[in-house]
C-alpha cells in the first residue's frame, strides 16, 4: 500500500507544490509501470489541489488517447494540433489557457471547465509521450508558477517512458 502524505490544503498553492514533489517522487520511485504511475500521479494532484479534472492523454500513433485521470468522464481521443491538449503536443510546449471559451478550437469535454493548463510529458530522449491536462472550474486559475511546478512534477515520470 502506498504511503503518501498529501500536503495540507490550507497551505498556499506554492507550498503545496513544494510539499507534494518529494512525496510524489517517493511514491513513484519504485514503480515500473507508467500507467500505474500516471494513475497515482493524477490522484495525488487531484486530491492536493481539488481541480475539476486532472489526467493524462497518451501519445498513441497520430493521436492522444485518454489515460488515467481523476474527474468526470472525458473525451477519449484528440488529434494532434486540436484543442489545448493537441496544440500542446504539436507545439511541444506547456499551454496556459485562462478562459477556455476564448481558445480557438477548444474541445469542451465538460461545461464546468473554465481554465486549463496542459504540460507535455517527455521521455529521456525528449520525445513527448503524453500530456498532463488539468481543468479548473474557475477562470484564470493557473499561472506561470503552476506551469513550472507541474513541469517539474511531470519530470518525475520521465524515466518510465
Amino acid at each position: 500500500m502506498a504511503d503518501l502524505h498529501l500536503p495540507d490544503t490550507t497551505l498556499s498553492r506554492a507550498d503545496r507544490y513544494l510539499a507534494l514533489e518529494p512525496e510524489l517522487a517517493a511514491l513513484l520511485q519504485e514503480e515500473r509501470d507508467v500507467v500505474a504511475a500516471m494513475a497515482n500521479f493524477s490522484a495525488a494532484v487531484h486530491q492536493t489541489f481539488g481541480w475539476h479534472w486532472v489526467g493524462f492523454y497518451r501519445v498513441v500513433g497520430n493521436e492522444l488517447v485518454l489515460g488515467p485521470f481523476q474527474g468526470p468522464v472525458a473525451c477519449t481521443r484528440i488529434a494532434k494540433g486540436k484543442g489545448v491538449c493537441g496544440t500542446a503536443w504539436a507545439e511541444g510546449r506547456t499551454m496556459l489557457v485562462p478562459d477556455v471559451d476564448l481558445f480557438p478550437g477548444h474541445i469542451a469535454c465538460s461545461a464546468l471547465s473554465r481554465s486549463e493548463v496542459v504540460v507535455p510529458c517527455r521521455n529521456e530522449q525528449g520525445d513527448i509521450r503524453a500530456v498532463l491536462d488539468i481543468d479548473s472550474s474557475l477562470v484564470a486559475d493557473f499561472d506561470e508558477a503552476d506551469a513550472r511546478a507541474l513541469e517539474r512534477l511531470c519530470d518525475l515520470l520521465r524515466p518510465l517512458w
